[in-house]
């Protein structure tokens, strides 16, 4: 998993260049029929905050810069935040469709099936999903996704039993872990799942704890205190980065 700060970061462009393959194509090939000096317009939906999104933006504007395509003057951009309040993300996505974008980057599992729902027929990039796009219904598979969605997964879901282990392996007297999630996210109720069953394989104890909402962090972490867990393991998503 990588930090985001308020630094330029390589792997942020790193990961943004690997997209861009997809990117650059589809907005080749959806602007291809239509009038030469028609300035391309991208739209960018997250359910994070400017600042937290920083690096990824910013590695995307190189990647185009790189291919010629330069902000504000052979490109446009319409950049739609949810500020961690991800009931916001499905408007959010229609407003994107109705200024009528060329292209949608999505970030995150909420932010991708939200684009989806809001049309078929404009192309979406999705980037860091964590878990299998084809479980959650995002493409059809892996070879051949289908419809209108195309980019990258992390698959970050598969790697929370190897997380759990080496957790172990550093703390060796370690038995009983405390899991914050956010029941809300989908993402989070499988990897809640994910390792519980690699706990047991493992010989630990799973204590799972909700968050649903930013207030609800220091009563947790409270109650959470008074039982001493050995370590702790916190699930992705907006609610949990928006409050890191």
């Amino acid at each position: 998993m990588t930090k985001i700060s308020g630094q330029k970061s390589e792997v942020g462009k790193s990961a943004a260049l690997s997209v861009f393959v997809a990117l650059f194509l589809a907005v080749s090939f959806h602007t291809e029929a239509q009038q030469p000096k028609k300035v391309p317009r991208l739209g960018y939906l997250s359910a994070l905050d400017p600042a937290r999104e920083s690096a990824r933006s910013e590695g995307i504007r190189l990647a185009l810069r790189e291919l010629g395509y330069i902000e504000d003057q052979t490109i446009a951009f319409a950049y739609r935040y949810a500020e961690g309040k991800v009931d916001r993300v499905p408007d959010l996505a229609a407003e994107l469709v109705r200024s009528k974008v060329d292209i949608i980057i999505a970030v995150n599992f909420q932010g991708i099936q939200a684009a989806k729902n809001a049309t078929k027929t404009i192309p979406i990039v999705m980037v860091n999903v964590g878990r299998d796009p084809v479980e959650g219904g995002l493409i059809e598979s892996l070879a051949r996704p289908g419809g209108n969605v195309t980019g990258i997964a992390n698959l970050g879901l598969e790697l929370g039993g190897k997380r759990l282990e080496l957790l172990k392996e550093a703390v060796t007297k370690i038995t009983r872990v405390a899991d914050l999630y956010d029941p809300a996210n989908p993402g989070n109720l499988v990897g809640v799942k994910e390792l519980l069953t690699a706990a047991r394989t493992l010989r630990l104890t799973i204590q799972p704890w909700e968050v649903r909402g930013a207030d609800d962090f220091e009563r947790v972490f409270s109650a959470m205190g008074k039982q001493r867990p050995d370590g702790l393991y916190v699930h992705g998503g907006p609610l949990m980065y928006t409050n890191q």
